[in-house]
């Protein structure tokens, strides 16, 4: 049975409390701050370590120099994780998790870890702090809240698991169907003009395994394109405007389905009531999950 924070709290020495970047420390610890942290969290987060550094120091784009883990003595009691990039032309770093040992709540630390992000945010010359947090979390959003993050954008999940179900469409003779690769779809990825979150955006893409693109060609011409991983998850599906309402976005939903023999599709994307409608007519469900993008801007 561990100690409670009240108790911790009456006898910490904060002498006993250091902070390092991740470089400075063994790849295994860090892991052991992140699974302690979330070992209570409201959605499991149990992974190897292996596939955790896979995964947050992959694509995501944190790195071990730009975050910072927290000690109690020579226990690892607190990390987060800090990426940096230039999105949507602004350098930005984002937190791409921060976790504290249940004991060790309440005692300053997480305080201290976002001090370090934002002191090396503003040091790496960076324009903004961004982070992503489940709607429902109120004491997160709450501690962000007090930092001065403020909730910009409201991210949605779908999910579809009865893809057999995909409404077919009538669509212009003339569209041809092509699997193409990621440098192929650069030149359509470039036309977005949404938001796009930050796990699905071009740097993350580019980094990302197992991705496929598909592309519609109406008379030559690139009229749409879907970027969906091995196992379901859509990145992007867009249209140009000058083909749209032709069921070329379904179509492509169609081919993907045929192609990759996906047992289920999802995807989750910030602010776009097109998009939503678009799915809910192919069958998709909003799952309960949502998620805000909170932002600090830096001077």
């Amino acid at each position: 049975m561990g100690r409670t924070v009240e108790s911790l709290t009456s006898i910490i020495d904060q002498s006993d409390l250091r902070y390092l970047r991740c470089s400075e420390a063994d790849e295994a610890l860090v892991h052991q701050a992140f699974q302690d942290g979330f070992s209570d969290y409201m959605l499991k987060m149990e992974v190897s370590k292996d596939d955790f550094i896979k995964r947050f120091f992959g694509p995501e784009g944190n790195t071990m120099e730009h975050s910072f883990i927290a000690f109690y003595k020579q226990k690892p009691v607190g990390v987060i994780l800090g990426g940096i990039k230039n999105y949507e032309s602004i350098r930005t770093m984002r937190c791409g998790a921060l976790a504290i040992s249940p004991n060790f709540r309440g005692l300053g630390i997480s305080q201290m870890l976002f001090k370090l992000h934002k002191e090396e945010a503003i040091k790496q010359g960076c324009k903004q702090l961004l982070l992503e947090v489940i709607v429902g979390n109120d004491r997160a959003i709450n501690f962000y809240t007090k930092l001065g993050y403020e909730k910009v954008y409201d991210i949605v999940y779908y999910s579809n698991i009865e893809l057999s179900q995909l409404i077919e469409k009538k669509i212009w003779s003339d569209v041809l169907m092509k699997k193409i690769s990621f440098n192929e779809c650069l030149s359509f990825l470039q036309k977005w003009n949404y938001h796009i979150n930050w796990q699905n955006d071009v740097d993350y893409l580019a980094k990302a395994e197992n991705i496929h693109y598909y592309a519609a060609y109406f008379k030559d011409a690139l009229a749409g394109c879907i970027s969906i991983s091995a196992n379901g998850n859509i990145s992007f599906l867009m249209v140009d405007k000058k083909y749209r309402g032709k069921g070329i976005g379904s179509l492509l939903l169609q081919t993907v389905y045929r192609e990759l023999n996906v047992l289920r599709m999802s995807s989750g994307f910030p602010n776009n009531s097109l998009l939503e409608g678009f799915f809910k007519k192919n069958g998709f469900k909003k799952n309960q999950l949502s998620q805000y993008e909170m932002y600090l801007l830096l001077e």
